[in-house]
């Protein structure tokens, strides 16, 4: 499409925001792109429609069809409303829950949404206030429901805002749920088709009644009671980073057993500015540095942070020589799957039934781990929903130790169908205790895993493409490496190559095309080489990047070895950057 075109689309498409059926604010506000010299700023309000991806609906705040405000939530929430009616009209009465967390226009978003559903005929359970992304997917089924929405951009910038449908297991929809939705929210053509005047009888506010639940049934997933009560009082310092953790983590830590719980007074603040970091976001250094510096004053045993929705966690521990190291989301995801593993093993729990779940970009020592105990694994999609779909699949037939991806993302629990920061910090507490009773940090305890099961360092490179320019580089380049895939990555002979959007796989080796046994699609490549290798490659669903995802792996024989170890794989690393030229 020429330029002229698209301004011309665009420009159509605002005028129709013009109308009496949007708000004074919204058409002062699409004016005035309108009348700008700079016509940048109107085609990205407006270009696209906002989708959904493995993430729901997400965008930075404004107006425009592309951008999250109350006509994008509002059609959102009409077309999500005319599916369930379709889907469940046997029902006497539909039911879904409304959570949110400290985002701006987050609670706003939450209101008009309980107004909407409740407008179509349907019963609303809506928090009463900020509350984890967990516990709203906990409530689901607490609650018999049929959906539930949360509001919110998990771990995005302050400009972004978010809208996460979930199904009823809990779970955030996919196909053909996902898309049939989407259907129905395309049938939206403007603010005339949203039912924005609410039924108040139908909204019912909830809170504490629910906060008690899900912390009580949280504590049964305890695995060393013991370890705890001899050491109750290690030092922990947490850190909501503004956001809902907050309201849930330290009462967790504490219905746990654990009774020095540190904060970090500045960050328990709740604020959609997150006016203490630039990015709320666990997976960054700068995010936990007023928690690691609190951890020094008083030598803590371990910091713990939890993003703005209390779905992702971050963890920081003193290695041998004092001194306070990250743990990225493969290494907690490791040492999650071990500890559980391991005590489900000495606690007589392993029958030969049970499984765990990991997601195809996350390590392949969590693999190792899992074969060497007979317990069954699953590789899945990237999105929490992918994990979820298996126990779904697997429900009363095979028990659920536990499941993760590399992207700080874990859940110990089968009673919540996304990832929980909330029961990751109270078990990673946990783990820390356990590790004390043999001797070890937890520093000391991920060396023993890395000796036991084999070293593997990850590296996550992510190239950032804004807007529609932006996007459309992505595309190129996912073309590229899909076209022409590499024969050699690092010095290392390529042995396998994967390509999830026709799932058709290359084995070099054996010189035969496999099938990949998938449930859909994905924009996912992945390489495999002769030295263990893996490299995956695909475009953030939420996010204007394309990411790549290094792994590389070697065995020590001791503790001793891996610091050569570590040294050898960050060296090999920057030779896979040079050869997928990423320098």
């Amino acid at each position: 499409m020429e330029n002229k075109d698209l301004l011309d689309k665009v420009r159509s498409k605002a005028q129709g925001w013009l109308t009496k059926s949007y708000d004074e604010e919204t058409r002062a506000q699409v004016q005035a792109l309108l009348d700008s010299e700079d016509p940048t700023e109107l085609i990205e309000c407006f270009y696209k429609d906002l989708e959904f991806g493995t993430g729901g609906l997400r965008g930075i705040m404004g107006v425009g069809s592309n951008r999250m405000n109350i006509y994008t939530v509002g059609a959102a929430t009409q077309g999500l409303s005319n599916y369930l009616k379709q889907e469940f009209a046997d029902l006497e009465q539909i039911k879904v829950v409304i959570g949110h967390d400290c985002r701006n226009n987050s609670r706003k978003f939450a209101e008009i949404s309980a107004d909407i559903f409740s407008a179509n005929g349907i019963k609303v359970y809506l928090f009463e206030s900020l509350r984890p992304t967990p516990e709203m997917s906990y409530a689901i089924r607490k609650l018999g429901c049929q959906s539930g929405i949360i509001l919110t951009a998990s771990h995005n910038p302050k400009e972004y805002n978010g809208y996460k449908a979930y199904w009823s297991d809990g779970a955030q929809m996919i196909a053909p749920h996902d898309k049939n939705t989407i259907a129905e929210v395309n049938k939206v053509h403007g603010a005339d088709d949203i039912k924005f005047e609410g039924n108040k009888a139908l909204i019912e506010i909830i809170g504490q009644e629910i906060d008690d639940q899900y912390i009580q049934d949280l504590t049964k997933i305890s695995l060393s009671k013991e370890a705890i009560a001899r050491h109750h009082d290690m030092k922990i310092v947490y850190t909501p980073i503004h956001g809902t953790g907050v309201k849930l983590v330290p009462a967790a830590l504490k219905a746990f057993g654990f009774t020095n719980i540190i904060h970090v007074p500045e960050q328990d603040v709740v604020s959609g500015d997150f006016p203490t970091v630039v990015s709320p976001n666990p997976e960054e250094p700068a995010a936990l540095a007023m928690a690691v510096e609190k951890a020094k004053e008083i030598d803590a045993d371990i910091v713990m942070a939890s993003d703005p929705d209390a779905d992702r966690v971050g963890a920081a521990v003193k290695n041998n020589e004092g001194e306070w190291v990250l743990l990225n989301g493969n290494q907690t995801a490791l040492m999650f799957v071990y500890y559980l593993i391991t005590r489900w093993k000495e606690l007589g729990k392993l029958q030969g039934k049970e499984y765990i779940v990991k997601t195809i970009v996350t390590t392949e020592t969590i693999k190792a781990i899992a074969e060497k105990n007979g317990v069954e694994m699953y590789d899945v999609y990237t999105g929490f929903k992918w994990i979820a779909n298996v126990m779904r699949e697997n429900e009363g037939k095979k028990a659920y130790i536990g499941g993760g991806e590399e992207s700080y993302g874990f859940l110990c629990e089968d009673f919540v169908r996304d990832k929980d920061a909330v029961s990751a910090c109270a078990i990673l507490a946990e783990i820390a205790a356990w590790a004390k009773d043999q001797g070890l940090s937890m520093y000391s305890l991920l060396q023993k895993i890395y000796v036991e099961y084999g070293f593997s360092k990850e590296k996550g490179i992510s190239v950032v493409k804004k807007g529609k320019s932006g996007a459309e580089e992505i595309e190129a380049m996912m073309k590229r490496f899909r076209e022409n895939p590499v024969a050699e990555i690092a010095g290392s002979k390529v042995v396998a190559f994967y390509d999830y959007a026709t799932l058709k796989g290359q084995d070099y080796v054996e010189n035969e095309v496999v099938t990949l046994d998938m449930p859909t699609t994905s924009n996912v490549l992945q390489y495999f080489t002769e030295d263990g290798t893996k490299i995956s490659i695909r475009p953030s669903g939420t996010e204007p990047k394309i990411k790549f995802y290094c792994e590389v792996h070697s065995k020590v024989k001791s503790a001793e070895e891996l610091p050569a170890a570590d040294a050898a794989a960050a060296e090999k690393i920057n030779q896979i950057k040079a050869s997928l030229g990423l320098d």
